[in-house]
C-alpha cells in the first residue's frame, strides 16, 4: 500500500466514525447529546485493536482503546450481535457513559468492530443528573457488566426493559439507546462496504499498514523526548467526604523513543467519586502522549505501543471494584493529565503549556416529582494554560473533554430555569510572558425546586504557572451569594440562583521577558 493509498484509507475509516457521530447526534434524544454531544464513535480491528476514532472526546476514546481487546476476546460475538456495558471496571468509565459494540462481518469473515459511548444524564442513581456523592458504584446507578441487548438482528427479552426500569424518564432513555443503535448500523454498514470494495486482504493490509504508520510517526514523536526520568505530584482538593489534598503523583521514564508511565506514590483509592479504574487513567496518558504526536498520526493502537502504563492496585487511579467513580472520569482524569503534563515540561520546557483549569465544573440537577421528572446534566469551560509561544484560550473546555455548553435557548426551554449570566471572568488568567486564558461564570436561577449535586475540583488549589508565570484563579461556586465545597448535593427552591466561576489558566514564562 503506497502513501497516498494509505492516507485515503485511513481516512474512510475516520470517515466512518465521522458519520456516526452524525447519526447519533440526530436521532438523540436529549439534551447531553444532541446539543452538547457528549459522545464518541471508534472502530476496531477484529482483534480489538483501535483502528480509527472521530474527534470526539478523548476520555471516552482513549478508555475504549485501553479496554477493547479484553471485552472482545470475552465475549461471543455473532452477526447482527450487539453488547451493551457501562460498568467502570469492564471496561467503562462511570456508570453515565453506556457503550454499544456491534460486530463487523463480510460474509461471514470477522472484519472489525464499531463502538459508540454516550453520557446518559440519569442512569438511575438516587439524585437528579446521576453524578451522586457516593461511597461505592452501586450508589451511582444502574450497572451493566458486557451484555448482548441484540442478538443474531434480534432484542434480547428483558435486557432493554431491565434498564430503563431502573430510569426515570425511560422514554428518553430508549430514545437514546435506540439512537446508539443506529449509529452502530451505520457504522457497521460503512465498514462492511469499506472491506468488500477493498477485499478482505486489502482490508486487513491497510489496517496492518495503519497502525505501523501510526507507530512509526509515535516512536518519532517520542524519540525527541530526551532520556531520563521525571516526577511531578499534584494533588485532588477533596473526595467529597472529608478527605482533602489527595496526592496524584507520576514518574515518566524516558529512554530511546519509549515511555513508561508510573503512579507509584499516588494516594489509595478514596472514600468518595473521585477513584478512576486504570482505563480512565490510560486515557490520560495517551491523550498527553498523543498532543505530542504529528497532527496527522492516525488514531490507532499503533501510536500507543510505545508508551509503558503501571498504577499500584488499589490506588486512587486504579481503583478496586467497587470504588465509587463518578468524578473520577471527569475530575481525577483532568489532574491525570496535569500530573503527566508537568512531568513532560521537565523534558520539554517549550512545548508544554501551564496548567489549564483541570476540572470539568460538573453540574447536575433535576427533580424526581410524579408526573414531572427532569434530569440535566452540563460540564463548563474554563481558562487554558499559556505556552512558549501562546496565551490560553478563555471560556473553552480543554483536556479530556470536547463537549459543548448546553445552549442557553435549549436550556430554558426544556428545563425550569433561567441564565441571569454567563459571561468571562475576567482576570482569572495567570499572567506572564503568555497570559492564561480566563474562565466563565455562569449563572442559574431556578424557576422550580431541584436537587443540585456539584462535581468541582481546583477550588483549593490554583492551576499552575510555568517558568514564572503565575497560577490562574481558583474557581468558586455560590449559592445565593454564599460560597460551597467543591462537592456538594443541595435543595434548591425556586427564585434562588447559583453561580460557578471556573478556573482560569496558568500562566507561561515572565512578564517582563
Amino acid at each position: 500500500m503506497n502513501t497516498i493509498e494509505l492516507s485515503l484509507f485511513s481516512s474512510r475509516l475516520t470517515a466512518v466514525c465521522d458519520e456516526m457521530g452524525a447519526v447519533l447526534q440526530r436521532a438523540a434524544f436529549s439534551t447531553n447529546i444532541k446539543d452538547r454531544l457528549d459522545f464518541s464513535c471508534a472502530v476496531f480491528g477484529a482483534d480489538g485493536e483501535l483502528c480509527a476514532q472521530a474527534a470526539h472526546i478523548p476520555v471516552h476514546l482513549g478508555s475504549m482503546a485501553f479496554a477493547m481487546q479484553d471485552l472482545v476476546a470475552g465475549t461471543d460475538w455473532a452477526p447482527g450481535d450487539v453488547v451493551i456495558v457501562n460498568d467502570p471496571f469492564l471496561g467503562g468509565t462511570h456508570l453515565p457513559d453506556i457503550t454499544l459494540i456491534t460486530p463487523v462481518y463480510a460474509g461471514e469473515v470477522l472484519v472489525g468492530f464499531v463502538a459508540n459511548r454516550a453520557h446518559h444524564a440519569d442512569i438511575g442513581a438516587d439524585t437528579p443528573g446521576s453524578m451522586p456523592i457516593s461511597r461505592s458504584l452501586e450508589e451511582e446507578g444502574i450497572v451493566i457488566a458486557p451484555t448482548h441487548l441484540v442478538r443474531a438482528g434480534q432484542p434480547v427479552a428483558g435486557v432493554m426493559q431491565r434498564i430503563v426500569a431502573a430510569i426515570a424518564s425511560p422514554v428518553q432513555m430508549e430514545g437514546d439507546l435506540a439512537a446508539q443503535l443506529s449509529a452502530n448500523r451505520a457504522g457497521e454498514q460503512r465498514l462492511a462496504e469499506l472491506a468488500h470494495a477493498t477485499g478482505l486482504h486489502a482490508f486487513k493490509t491497510g489496517l496492518a499498514a495503519v497502525n505501523h504508520y501510526g507507530a512509526r510517526l509515535a516512536e518519532e514523536a517520542l524519540a525527541a523526548i530526551p532520556d531520563g526520568r521525571y516526577f511531578f505530584q499534584d494533588v485532588m482538593d477533596d473526595d467529597g467526604l472529608g478527605a482533602q489534598d489527595i496526592p496524584v503523583a507520576v514518574t515518566i521514564q524516558v529512554s530511546g523513543g519509549k515511555v513508561e508511565v508510573d503512579f507509584t506514590g499516588t494516594a489509595t483509592q478514596a472514600e468518595g467519586n473521585i477513584n478512576c479504574p486504570l482505563s480512565v487513567t490510560a486515557a490520560g496518558v495517551f491523550y498527553v502522549f498523543r498532543c505530542l504526536m504529528p497532527p496527522h498520526t492516525p488514531a490507532c493502537a499503533g501510536s500507543f505501543q510505545g508508551i509503558r502504563l503501571s498504577a499500584p492496585e488499589g490506588c486512587l487511579v486504579n481503583a478496586q471494584r467497587p470504588a465509587a467513580v463518578a468524578a473520577g472520569n471527569v475530575e481525577t482524569s483532568s489532574r491525570i493529565v496535569d500530573v503527566v503534563m508537568g512531568a513532560l515540561a521537565q523534558a520539554l520546557p517549550d512545548k508544554i503549556p501551564a496548567a489549564s483549569q483541570g476540572t470539568m465544573n460538573n453540574l447536575a440537577m433535576g427533580e424526581r416529582n410524579e408526573g414531572f421528572c427532569w434530569d440535566y446534566y452540563e460540564t463548563m469551560g474554563g481558562g487554558m494554560g499559556a505556552g512558549s509561544r501562546w496565551a490560553g484560550l478563555s471560556a473553552t473546555q480543554s483536556h479530556m473533554t470536547n463537549t459543548l455548553n448546553t445552549p442557553i435557548e435549549v436550556l430554558e426551554m426544556d428545563f425550569p430555569l433561567r441564565v441571569n449570566r454567563y459571561q468571562l471572568r475576567s482576570g482569572s488568567g495567570g499572567t506572564g510572558r503568555h497570559c492564561g486564558g480566563d474562565g466563565l461564570v455562569r449563572e442559574f436561577e431556578f424557576l422550580a425546586p431541584a436537587v443540585v449535586t456539584l462535581l468541582t475540583e481546583r477550588r483549593r488549589h490554583q492551576p499552575w504557572g510555568l517558568h514564572a508565570g503565575t497560577a490562574g484563579a481558583a474557581g468558586e461556586n455560590r449559592y445565593n451569594g454564599k460560597l460551597l465545597p467543591s462537592k456538594i448535593t443541595l435543595n434548591a427552591r425556586a427564585g434562588e440562583q447559583l453561580t460557578v466561576s471556573t478556573p482560569g489558566g496558568g500562566g507561561w514564562g515572565q512578564a517582563d521577558e
